[in-house]
């Protein structure tokens, strides 16, 4: 087995997993790149601009394409994976009765059967490595209270939570970490979406307009680091984040009546 530790990253291509790919890069590991965007993962390449870099097309909702890639990534780094991180995933904003059927289904399938389907995946392999190999999961602060204008993605998220709770404790016995992070309004491609089909006004647009602040996607990265390699559970990342999971906790009444002024329906 290579000496040189490996991490395989989905969601490659662009924002955060394009940033954890180089900040572990930079630390001497071996990367592997998942993405249904060929020419993301490229960029994330050149960025990394050394030979220990792999990249694999993946659709995290296939599940045995999960395995296809894995499988691969092992030989390329000489049988060993290390940190398997469930990153990709896409937004889905708006109330629950402007979403579509199929644009629910889509979160559904890429944020939480995705994440399933990797740790399933993941497992022979981590557990080769294991004491100290880890499952990384991205949550997110709408896991931490459920946000309104986005139910159908908070329900996913707060199931990340759930898969990661659940396995830390399924996977105890065999040395394998599991850890989830959970960021606020991070400065990536993905706040430049509309929430949803029927809206003309993008993620960024909303989160400015409320007042709340944007986390550079560096920060993520060094959570990153951090959950790989540390104690904690869950690793709330961004000062929206920090202060709802604080609250959640202490003052459950207070964010309950924020939460219910602050949602602003569609054309309103």
């Amino acid at each position: 087995m290579s000496e040189r530790k490996a991490i395989f990253v989905t969601g490659g291509g662009s924002g955060i997993g394009q940033a954890v790919a180089v900040f572990f890069a930079q630390r001497n590991w071996f990367i592997g790149l998942g993405d249904i965007d060929k020419a993301g993962m490229g960029i994330t390449e050149e960025m990394i601009g050394n030979g220990f870099v792999y990249s694999h097309q993946l659709d995290v909702r296939d599940r045995s394409a999960w395995d296809e890639a894995l499988d691969a990534f092992s030989v390329a780094t000489g049988g060993r994976i290390d940190v398997v991180f469930n990153n990709a995933g896409i937004p889905l904003g708006g109330s629950l009765i402007e979403n579509s059927a199929e644009e629910i289904e889509r979160c559904l399938d890429v944020n939480l059967k995705g994440v399933l389907f990797g740790a399933q995946a993941a497992y022979p392999h981590l557990r080769k490595t294991a004491p100290g190999s880890c499952l990384l999961n991205t949550a997110s602060a709408a896991g931490i209270y459920g946000t309104p204008g986005a139910s159908v993605y908070s329900a996913t998220k707060f199931g990340v939570r759930a898969v990661t709770e659940s396995l830390d404790g399924e996977w105890a016995e065999d040395g394998i970490n599991v850890r989830s992070l959970m960021p606020s309004f991070i400065d990536t491609p993905l706040l430049d979406h509309n929430p949803n089909a029927r809206s003309n006004e993008d993620i960024r647009q909303r989160v400015t307009t409320a007042g709340l602040e944007i986390t550079p996607v560096e920060e993520v990265a060094a959570a990153a680091w951090a959950a790989v390699h540390g104690k904690r559970l869950h690793t709330t990342v961004g000062k929206t984040a920090k202060s709802m999971a604080f609250a959640a906790r202490w003052l459950p009444g207070r964010v309950r009546k924020q939460t219910r002024s602050s949602f602003r329906p569609l054309g309103r």
